[in-house]
């Protein structure tokens, strides 16, 4: 596995993260104790030195879970975790007070089993909280040894370039794929500006670009792309075409529509790191081959040439949850 580094920050992963939200939280039922450590252990020998938790998904299942699976190895990856809501529940308020603050990152070493986090993200950006008072506190546990780098998640370029002036952000976690491009005009270009990296979330359109989820395709009760608007099963029937270039794009490589989707990402900037998300094994081995694909520039013509002639219908999220996103 190839290595990246975040921006300027000289915080170096692997070209491929892992995100483990979905063992724990969002996707359906949890997964066991024991699949869960043995898929993140196995991202580990296939090479993935980047995991991605937060305290909120579970809540706290999933970082106690990280903990756990990577404690035997701690000094050779790097953790990335997140605070930012009340009681640490996505589904409550905002809170970013620096007490609050203080009181996860506390949390969070505990149950990561660790006495650093790498990588601390606010996970949303709270409006009743100067980004001034959040970079702040960041930097203090920073400078006490507790944290290794500062990060922000779906926040706009504004706040960026606020919080980046009192503590410089290593990277900003959002929603990039071949479905969702809004980045590439609201926040890249702070993010190359700064020199900042770009941690993409969701880069398989949770599930939707694999070609395995289809208009007839139904979700557990407790998955949350049953509100997504994105999943309706018109929308899922009009997307339908965006999976059916890039499989043609795929076939023609001999590799699968996963990988062509994480490989285009790689190709976007040397400083992007995507972390997808499974509970499979056989699509994880699937996912962290994308990092040996090639795209050349003429692979990356025709599907840009292909990409212009599909509006992909949805929005990404509810009203009440993009709200909460892009300050």
């Amino acid at each position: 596995m190839q290595k990246r580094t975040l921006g300027n920050s000289g915080l170096e992963v692997s070209a491929l993260g892992l995100g483990c939200m979905g063992l724990s939280y969002g996707y359906g039922p949890a997964t066991e104790q024991a699949d869960g450590i043995k898929l993140i252990r196995s991202a580990f020998e296939q090479g993935v030195t980047f995991f991605d938790t937060a305290e909120c998904y579970g809540p706290f299942l999933n970082e106690e879970l990280v903990g756990e699976a990577l404690a035997p190895f701690r000094d050779q990856v790097v953790i990335a975790t997140k605070f930012g809501f009340q009681d640490g529940d996505s589904k409550q308020p905002l809170d970013s007070r620096p007490e609050r603050i203080r009181a996860v990152a506390e949390a969070s070493l505990k149950r990561l089993k660790t006495d650093r986090i790498d990588l601390f993200y606010q996970h949303r950006v709270d409006p009743a909280v100067p980004i001034e008072d959040v970079a702040g506190t960041v930097a203090e546990l920073i400078r006490e040894g507790k944290v290794g780098h500062f990060g922000l998640s779906e926040a706009g370029a504004e706040s960026i370039r606020r919080a980046h002036a009192v503590q410089p952000v290593a990277a900003l976690q959002s929603e990039y794929s071949l479905w969702w491009r809004e980045p590439e005009n609201t926040v890249m270009p702070v993010l190359e500006e700064l020199g900042i990296g770009f941690v993409p979330f969701s880069p398989l359109g949770k599930g939707f670009l694999t070609g395995a989820i289809n208009e007839h395709t139904t979700f557990d009760k407790s998955d949350f792309r049953n509100i997504v608007p994105r999943f309706s099963e018109a929308n899922r029937k009009a997307n339908g075409n965006l999976v059916g270039v890039l499989g043609g794009i795929a076939q023609g490589k001999g590799v699968t529509r996963a990988q062509i989707a994480l490989a285009w990402l790689l190709a976007q900037k040397p400083w992007i790191v995507p972390i997808p998300g499974t509970t499979k094994l056989h699509r994880l081995e699937e996912n962290l081959g994308a990092a040996a694909v090639e795209l050349s520039d003429d692979d990356r013509r025709q599907i840009a040439d292909a990409l212009a002639s599909i509006q992909v219908e949805g929005d990404r999220y509810p009203s009440s949850l993009q709200a909460r996103v892009g300050r």
